[in-house]
């Protein structure tokens, strides 16, 4: 799985973060998204599309190929 973020489309709600704080992080500034790991590892595949369902702006987005 790879991950990715769109900064531009972030609204800073932080599901993300609560989903799965491994892989997803918040600038301390605005509260926009960074990504911290774009490779999960296998373990954390579940939390990772569980934030990406949740992210009310639709921000990120999976590569499962």
């Amino acid at each position: 799985m790879k991950a990715a973020v769109d900064q531009d489309r972030c609204v800073g709600s932080g599901q993300c973060v609560l989903m799965a704080p491994d892989v997803f992080g918040q600038r301390d500034e605005d509260g926009i998204v960074v990504l911290r790991n774009e490779f999960p590892p296998v373990e954390l595949y579940d939390d990772v599309r569980q934030a990406a369902r949740v992210c009310p702006a639709l921000a990120i987005e999976l590569d499962e190929s």
